[in-house]
Formats: C-alpha cells, sequence, structure tokens
C-alpha cells in the first residue's frame, strides 16, 4: 500500500504552524470543492485526500501519532472513521464560505455530509455502517531461524485490562516490519460496530552468525594474509546448519563481499530466496616472529 505524506498533500512542512495547515487546507478546499469543480472526478478525489490530510494535521493529538509513527503505522492505528471521528467539517466549511450541510456531484454518485461520527465521505447518501474497534499491534520478537523455517508462537497481550493469549502460526519469510493480520481480535467499538483487528509485527533479533538485509543474510569471514594472496577455499554455514564450501580466488582484496544464490531466507509470499552474502576478512598480525620477518623482507626486494 502506498504511503500518504500529509505534510506534501497540503504543500507544507513539518514544522508549519496550526495557522499554517489552515491556511494551506482553505487555498486548496476552495480549488478542488466539488462545488466549485462540479463532475470532475480528479478533484473529487483530491479533495478527499486533502481534507483527510487537515483532520489528521489540525489535531494535536493525531498529528503527534503521525509524526512518531510515520504514515504506514499511523494508518494500523487509525481507521479512516478514526480520522474524521469528531470533526466538524460543517464549522470549517461554513468559515470558508461554503454554505449548507453538505454537497453531492448531482447525479447522486459522490456525496459529502457533516455531523455525527466516522468518515464524512460516503457513497450515494447510504448510510454508513458504525466505525469498527480500535486496531492493535502486538510487536513479536522472532529468530533467524523462526524466520527461515516459520515457527508457531502463543502470543499474550493485555486487552481491555485483561491477559489474552493467542496461538499464532508464523509463516517463513516474515521479516521485520512484516504483519500478520487477526480479524476481530482488536478493540471493541464503543459505537457498536465491528471490533478491530490486531496485527502481528515481527522484530527479527540481532544473531551471532547472521545479519539480516531484507531477505539476503551476511555472514563475516577471516582468511590468513597468504590465502588472500595465494587464494584458498573456506567454510561458510548456511541458516540450516549446512556448510557450504566457498573457494576463494588469489589476490581477494580486505572486505570483498561474495555471494552465494538462493541461501538466504525464503520469501514470505511466493517462491524464491534471498541471497548469502560472504564478507571475506584479511587478518593483518600484529606481531611477527623473526622468520616471518625475514621471508617478509625478502618478499619486499622482490618487489611485492
Amino acid at each position: 500500500m502506498a504511503e500518504n505524506d500529509y505534510y506534501k498533500t497540503l504543500g507544507v512542512d513539518k514544522n508549519a504552524s496550526s495557522a499554517d495547515i489552515k491556511k494551506a487546507y482553505r487555498k486548496l478546499a476552495m480549488k478542488y470543492h466539488p462545488d466549485h469543480a462540479k463532475g470532475d472526478p480528479a478533484a473529487e478525489e483530491k479533495f478527499k485526500k486533502i481534507s483527510e490530510a487537515y483532520a489528521v494535521l489540525s489535531d494535536d493529538e493525531k498529528r503527534k501519532q503521525y509524526d512518531t509513527f510515520g504514515s504506514a503505522d499511523f494508518k494500523q492505528r487509525y481507521s479512516q472513521e478514526d480520522i474524521f471521528r469528531n470533526f466538524d467539517f460543517g464549522d470549517i466549511f461554513k468559515e470558508f464560505g461554503f454554505g449548507g450541510r453538505g454537497f453531492s456531484t448531482g447525479d447522486g454518485g459522490f456525496r459529502f455530509t457533516f455531523g455525527g461520527s466516522g468518515s464524512p465521505f460516503g457513497g450515494r447518501g447510504a448510510r454508513q455502517p458504525a466505525p469498527k474497534g480500535s486496531d492493535l499491534v502486538y510487536e513479536l520478537p522472532l529468530t533467524v531461524q523462526e524466520v527461515a523455517a516459520g515457527a508457531e508462537k502463543t502470543v499474550s497481550f493485555q486487552h481491555q485490562g485483561r491477559t489474552q493469549s493467542i496461538n499464532v502460526k508464523i509463516p517463513k519469510g516474515m521479516i521485520s516490519g512484516k504483519k500478520l493480520r487477526l480479524g476481530g481480535k482488536g478493540e471493541t467499538s464503543p459505537y457498536g460496530g465491528a471490533p478491530g483487528d490486531l496485527y502481528i509485527k515481527s522484530v527479527v533479533v540481532d544473531d551471532p552468525t547472521f545479519s539480516v538485509e531484507e531477505y539476503d543474510l551476511v555472514v563475516h569471514r577471516e582468511i590468513k594474509l597468504t590465502e588472500a594472496v595465494l587464494g584458498t577455499s573456506i567454510s561458510v554455514p548456511t541458516i540450516e546448519g549446512k556448510e557450504l564450501t566457498l573457494k576463494i580466488p588469489p589476490g581477494t582484496r580486505h572486505k570483498t563481499k561474495m555471494r552465494l544464490a538462493g541461501h538466504g531466507l525464503p520469501h514470505m509470499k511466493g517462491h524464491g530466496r534471498g541471497d548469502l552474502y560472504v564478507v571475506v576478512l584479511m587478518h593483518m598480525p600484529s606481531r611477527l616472529t623473526s622468520e616471518q620477518k625475514k621471508l617478509m623482507a625478502q618478499l619486499a626486494q622482490t618487489g611485492l
């Protein structure tokens, strides 16, 4: 789902004052209000977007939540009904010079109404369903191995003053930020609507061997100076506990990154896997024996 930048939608920066936000919305509302742009579907859609942006940024608490969590997480916490709840567009538009309690395209299509809770955008004047309850987000720590193989976890969380436990099947490839939706497991609606949803959000914990970059895995392996110069073969672990042999060509430089295709994490949806990258580190000895110094001096004489 594409993210919405409410500040860009209104054409203001993130430090804009409440007065600047209101001024920007008034200017755009005068341009795109369907009473001024009759029959233009693009204008109607634009008006919806700027109205949603204004409903959020003009409310101190919603704006704080939006700035803190970003667009994607904000949308998980606030439905459209939540965004427009207790927001009186009637007073706003009267102040801006729009009369009446609403407007319509005149063909029975898009309709805007004032008053009540929930989103003011409806279709063909039909009664809007009661707003659903708030969604909940639970961050679930997962090991890299659990992401690779999938897992079954018991999630315990506080809900309405009580501890609830749910068994959840974690699919393969649920890397950090991916979510599972459990419908109807969120907060109950104070308006008699459907309950909200519970979202299980993955957080992959640090691993001593592998670091994670999306679906790719990265391991570091150290080789000797002579091995870097002459070439060698090294053993590389996989997430499944196997060992692969990787050939290091002569002249390999420090921090060279080599790819083992298809040995990363499985994709959460669809086929395929990420890759396993091996970062080759060259060990530079801090001390040399007298014999080693002698040999190094001989090498230096050859121009190496």
